[in-house]
Formats: C-alpha cells, structure tokens, sequence
C-alpha cells in the first residue's frame, strides 16, 4: 500500500498523537501503531486533502495529508464515529 510505504512523521506528531490517545508510546511504537492502522485498515476515505484511515480493532483512525503522505494525528474511535 502506498499510504504504508509513503508515511512520514514530523516532531510534534508524536506529543500529538500521544496526547490524543491518552498514550505515552514511543516515537517507535507511535510508527509501529500507525503501520498496523494503515495495512490493517477497516475503512480509508479520502476527503478533501487527507486520508481518513480506520481500524476498528484497534479502535484508532489516523489522518494523512493526502499530498506529501505526513501524518496528520490519530484519534480514538468510539462506537458512535465507527460506521
């Protein structure tokens, strides 16, 4: 998958996504989540400038800019942003 092979990461993603997950993961496991969100992904949507990109076990969704494949932030998902 391109999204897979393409995804960078800037400093402050990191602390962003940490923040956003409630997380205190490591720059390396941050890399290792988003890996498993992409190729695992239950549903990616393109929108606008971004990629939308879900996996529901792992309960995360990652936004990538469309353009240059940075990682954007992952959010949690709960039940009611899932379908």
């Amino acid at each position: 998958m391109v999204i897979a092979k393409r995804v960078c990461y800037t400093k402050r993603v990191y602390q962003r996504i940490n923040k956003k997950l409630k997380t205190n993961y490591s720059n390396g496991e941050i890399e290792s989540l988003v890996q498993q969100v992409v190729l695992e992904a239950s549903q990616i949507i393109h929108k606008g400038k971004n990629f939308y990109i879900s996996n529901y076990e792992s309960g995360v969704r990652a936004t990538v800019n469309a353009n240059n494949y940075r990682i954007i932030t992952a959010d949690s998902l709960n039940c009611n942003s899932m379908h």
